[in-house]
């Protein structure tokens, strides 16, 4: 065997190829199964402590959105997270802006909302138990840390709400609900679709005046989504004109960690009952007329 051929040489899965020397003319790839073949870019490295590569492919298939995805959402390992600004701080998570692009794709990159769940400074860890009511962790030592609000059980707790909104998101967005795309969790972090319009964040229903026909039309497609919810055994339990947001002509449902089974919690139908009053209360200042025990009766009937 030549020098020559021992240098330039490649196995495939069927047989070996001879390589053309580098040197000589023609091209390199002749004879080569195209399915061996790809593209290959160096990028640089970050330095930029507000950036960091995307965390696509660092968490496990099921942390990943529903498919099929929407085009929108950036998968390639090359891609970089950027920390954008804050959108909004609560009394249990943040909720941050965050762009996620491939440098070498500039055009294909896309803003999230970052939310980020608190750990040992879960304020509002007292509430859980009404709402949990019915849920379950797998190990019992977070049971007991959950019962007895330790240090530890405010760390479960908050990744206990991280999962369980994002639960409630991939459920509700299969289901054909009114909720932002969930397109991955990693930890306590839930990314998810920016609901947007004309480029700015969209408006919380409680912040908008509607002329009365898009007022009707808020309020059927408000009580729609309520009757699937409970259609499917679960109901929002914290529903109000603050967490909905206006997108034009449609609502979009947020804020879902501590979604209620209807069922299985015993104070399922006093959520539910609650979500009717808050969102008629509301309804009614703007001068549309409706009565949130018609509306809880209406839904209660769905639910059997």
């Amino acid at each position: 065997m030549s020098q020559d051929f021992t240098q330039h040489q490649q196995y495939t899965s069927d047989n070996l190829v001879r390589l053309p020397d580098p040197d000589s003319a023609g091209d390199a790839l002749d004879g080569i199964d195209p399915s061996f073949v790809f593209d290959f870019a160096a990028y640089d490295e970050i330095d930029d402590p507000s950036q960091r590569w995307s965390t696509w492919l660092s968490v496990e298939p099921l942390s990943r959105g529903p498919e099929p995805r929407p085009d929108w959402v950036v998968t390639s390992q090359g891609a970089i997270d950027t920390e954008v600004g804050i959108l909004k701080t609560g009394k249990e998570a943040d909720v941050f802006l965050l762009e996620r692009a491939d440098p070498a794709d500039p055009g294909g990159g896309v803003v999230m909302a970052a939310k980020r769940y608190r750990g040992t400074d879960h304020r509002n860890f007292h509430r859980a138990a009404s709402y949990t009511e019915g849920r379950s962790t797998k190990r019992s030592r977070d049971e007991r840390a959950l019962k007895r609000k330790s240090t530890w059980g405010k760390v479960v707790a908050a990744g206990e709400w991280a999962v369980s909104e994002w639960d409630a998101l991939k459920r509700f967005w299969e289901i054909g609900l009114p909720v932002p795309y969930p397109v991955q969790i990693d930890g306590t972090e839930i990314l998810m679709e920016w609901i947007t319009v004309d480029g700015e964040t969209a408006p919380r229903l409680a912040q908008t005046r509607p002329e009365p026909e898009l007022l009707a039309s808020y309020f059927d497609q408000l009580r729609e989504a309520m009757a699937t919810m409970v259609q499917h055994g679960v109901v929002h339990g914290d529903l109000s004109a603050y967490n909905i947001l206006a997108a034009g002509e449609r609502l979009v449902i947020i804020d879902l960690p501590q979604i209620v089974d209807l069922a299985g919690n015993a104070a399922g139908m006093d959520f539910l009952l609650r979500d009717c009053t808050n969102v008629c209360t509301w309804f009614r200042g703007k001068g549309f007329e409706v009565d949130e025990h018609a509306l809880f009766g209406e839904l209660v009937a769905h639910a059997f």
